[in-house]
């Protein structure tokens, strides 16, 4: 029989039995999880950028009407699709500070289009701190301070203006308060649902199990626009801004709960026949009391990860329904009212800029896929890939 080489690695130190072997450092089994997976998330660049833009964009949505120089619905109608205005900061070769070129409008018939010619000659500082028109602080109290705005006589229309003159740059940050939060209260309705009823199903089993993948397979199986258009379309017309905004949130949630609940069943038909769900039982434990302290904590990583990826599903929806005239509704301002605003082809043609709201949608978008990424890789902390 051939002697194979012995390839374990021997310490030439003689062995001292007074060493603690508990003293040696070994980081990664001594860390809590939450520190291997923070570490584990710092690696991924892209999920980690991703995650500190969306804190700064949530953070901010109460001070939006500080931050903007306009409110949402303040026309300006001497200045109908004006252009993007450049801040500058040095004129003829003397720094003076942020400014702005006044501009005037001029109807150019030939075209059947605007144009807008600068005033080079008499530049307008922007000013800090100043006065405007009233918007709610902090959804609380009202006030008039204004982060920057121009001087009288002047405008400071960074992204220009649509075809009300209204400020496309104020009307895109006063927009994300409400195409930002749809995501958040869509996906809490689709939480309780799915884990609620995907738990039941996957806990219980036979015919409780039974029902739940009919009813989820009914669901799954009808197109998804078309529901949508269906149940936005029962929406009353007459109702407030606000209330078809929670209405719009409920239904993206309820239409995007059996996703998550079959999830949850698969899930927890593995965890019941494990022996810590067997030792609970057997101690007289009571089925929502092993749901939440053993099978629930035991499959959070993927909740956080599925609820990172699905909320961008909630922002294209409400954007797709309040596009098609179906969801939110004027004067109610998000990304998908204004870019309804923006259906007229051969307006975008003539004003390119009156598209840009499509760009915050983008961003968000695949900042969430990002941050879903990045989160589903590091809750996994003893992985390599």
């Amino acid at each position: 029989m051939t002697n194979l080489p012995n390839n374990h690695y021997v310490d030439d130190a003689p062995y001292d039995p007074n060493e603690d072997i508990k003293s040696i450092d070994r980081p990664d089994l001594d860390a809590p999880s939450w520190q291997l997976i923070w570490r584990k998330f710092k690696r991924h660049k892209l999920g980690l950028w991703s995650g500190i833009f969306l804190l700064v964009a949530y953070l901010s949505l109460p001070f939006v009407g500080f931050l903007v120089p306009y409110t949402p619905n303040e026309r300006n109608a001497d200045h109908l699709y004006a252009a993007p205005q450049m801040v500058r900061l040095f004129h003829e070769g003397a720094f003076i500070g942020p400014y702005v070129y006044p501009i005037t409008a001029e109807a150019d018939l030939e075209n059947f289009r605007w144009n807008y010619a600068q005033d080079r000659e008499n530049p307008a500082r922007l000013e800090y701190f100043c006065k405007g028109d009233d918007y709610n602080f902090l959804g609380l109290f009202r006030a008039d301070t204004h982060l920057f705005c121009a001087p009288e006589g002047a405008t400071v229309f960074l992204w220009g203006a649509d075809r009300l003159g209204r400020d496309i740059f104020s009307r895109i940050f006063y927009g994300a308060q409400l195409s930002l939060t749809v995501g958040l209260i869509g996906i809490t309705v689709s939480f309780i649902l799915g884990i609620t009823i995907g738990g039941l199903a996957g806990y219980f089993g036979g015919r409780t199990d039974w029902g739940v993948q009919r009813v989820i397979e009914v669901l799954r199986s009808l197109p998804e626009l078309p529901l949508w258009l269906a149940l936005s379309a029962a929406v009353p017309s007459h109702w407030g801004p606000v209330a078809v905004f929670f209405v719009i949130s409920i239904i993206l949630g309820l239409l995007d709960w059996p996703g998550l609940a079959r999830a949850v069943r698969s899930k927890f038909l593995a965890l019941r026949e494990e022996e810590f769900v067997r030792a609970a039982e057997m101690m007289g434990a009571k089925p929502n009391r092993i749901i939440r302290k053993h099978l629930l904590p035991n499959f959070a990583s993927h909740l956080i990860a599925s609820a990172m990826l699905s909320i961008p599903a909630m922002i294209l929806g409400e954007t797709a329904l309040s596009f098609l005239g179906l969801g939110l509704r004027a004067p109610a301002v998000s990304w998908g009212v204004m870019l309804n605003d923006a259906q007229n082809l051969a307006s975008i043609e003539i004003y390119p800029w009156t598209a840009i709201p499509m760009l915050p949608v983008i961003i968000v978008v695949l900042a969430f896929n990002f941050l879903g990424d990045g989160l589903r890789d590091s809750l996994d902390p003893y992985s390599d890939h």
